[in-house]
C-alpha cells in the first residue's frame, strides 16, 4: 500500500529534525543568543549557546551568578523570548510563539519552582488547595490528584494545612506537586534548595527525583552550588554566556557512582578550557594545537625572542 501524501510529509519532517542539531532531543538550544538592553547599554546574557537534553533526564546548570543560566532557565520557561538562535521544548518553537501560544505553554507544558516559597504558594490556601489552583486555572481538575501528588512527595499530611503551618522543606515540596499538577513536560527548579539546610535540601532533592523517575518528567535544575550536581545525573556548567563543561554520573559493575568531567565543544569548535588550567600553565591569548592520532595537544605559545 502506497503511504500518502501526508506521511511522506510526516516522514520528510522527522528525517529534517533528526538532522538537525539535537534532533528529536526533549530540549534544544542551538546557537541561542539574549541581548539586553539597559539605560543604553547591551548586555549579552547568552553568547551562542548550545544545549541537548533528552526527554526523562534529571540535569543541573551550574554556573557563578552573570554567567547567564538564569536566562536560560527564563528562556525555557517561557517566560523571555531570545534575541537569536534556536530554542525548542518538546519540538515547540520558543522563538515563533504568540503571546496566547506562550500563555498555554506556561500553562501546561512546563512547571516552576522558585527559591522563594512565597512565589510558589498562596499563603490563604492550604496545601491541597494550592495544588488543586493550577488544574481549576487549566479546567481539567482531577478528583484525588491533587492528594495523590501530595503523598507521592510525602507530604499528605500537610493537606489541610496554610504555608505559615509548614516547613521551608514541606513548602517546597508542596510547590514541586503544584508546579507538577497539570502533568508538564517539563519541570525548571530556580535554586529550589536556596534558602534550606543540607538535611532539608535532601528531602526537596529526593521529592524531584521521584517526580522525574515516577512521572518520567524531564527536570531542568538552576543553581550557583556545585554539591547540588551531586544529586544528578548530568550537570552542565555555563560560563560567560555559553556551556562550557559537562559532568556525567554512572554507576559501576561494583555498585559505585562514577562522575567524569568533560569541557563542552559547540558546534563552531569552540572550546572554554578550564581557568585554573590556563593559569597554571600562564595560557593567555594564544595556545598551539598539534593532532595525535587519537587527540588533540593544547599548549602554552612559544613567545619568539624579539631581535634588536
Amino acid at each position: 500500500m502506497n503511504p500518502t501524501l501526508s506521511e511522506l510529509e510526516a516522514r520528510a519532517t522527522d528525517a529534517r529534525n533528526k538532522a538537525a542539531f539535537g534532533g528529536d532531543a526533549h530540549i534544544v538550544c542551538d546557537n541561542l543568543v539574549r541581548i539586553y538592553k539597559t539605560e543604553g547599554v547591551e548586555v549579552v546574557a547568552l553568547q551562542g549557546l548550545d544545549l541537548v537534553i533528552d526527554k526523562g533526564e534529571l540535569v543541573a546548570i551550574v554556573g557563578a551568578s552573570g554567567s547567564g543560566k538564569s536566562t536560560l532557565l527564563n528562556v525555557l520557561s517561557g517566560l523571555d523570548v531570545p534575541t537569536a538562535g534556536v530554542a525548542r521544548v518538546g519540538g515547540m518553537d520558543l522563538l515563533s510563539m504568540t503571546p496566547r501560544d506562550r500563555l498555554r505553554y506556561r500553562r501546561s507544558v512546563v512547571g516552576f519552582i522558585w527559591q522563594q516559597t512565597a512565589r510558589n504558594l498562596l499563603p490563604y490556601l492550604n496545601a491541597r488547595e494550592n495544588v488543586e489552583l493550577p488544574m481549576k486555572l487549566a479546567g481539567a481538575t482531577r478528583k484525588g490528584r491533587a492528594m495523590e501528588l501530595l503523598e507521592l512527595l510525602g507530604v499528605a499530611s500537610c493537606a489541610t494545612r496554610k504555608v505559615s503551618d509548614m516547613s521551608g522543606g514541606e513548602q517546597q515540596r508542596v510547590a514541586i506537586a503544584v508546579a507538577i499538577a497539570n502533568s508538564p513536560q517539563l519541570v525548571l527548579a530556580d535554586e529550589p534548595t536556596g534558602e534550606l539546610d543540607s538535611e532539608t535540601s535532601e528531602q526537596v532533592f529526593a521529592a524531584l527525583r521521584t517526580a522525574n523517575r515516577e512521572l518520567g518528567v524531564t527536570v531542568v535544575i538552576v543553581t550557583h552550588d556545585p554539591l547540588v550536581s551531586e544529586q544528578v545525573d548530568r550537570t552542565v556548567g555555563i560560563r560567560d554566556g555559553r556551556t562550557s563543561s559537562e559532568t556525567l554520573r554512572r554507576e559501576s559493575a561494583e555498585g559505585q557512582i562514577i562522575a567524569e568531567e568533560y569541557a563542552v565543544l559547540d558546534r563552531v569548535g569552540r572550546l572554554q578550557l578550564p581557568r585554573d588550567f590556563m593559569s597554571a600553565l600562564n595560557m593567555e591569548r594564544r595556545v598551539r594545537l598539534e593532532l595525535e592520532s587519537d587527540h588533540i595537544g593544547v599548549w602554552p605559545s612559544r613567545e619568539e625572542p624579539s631581535s634588536d
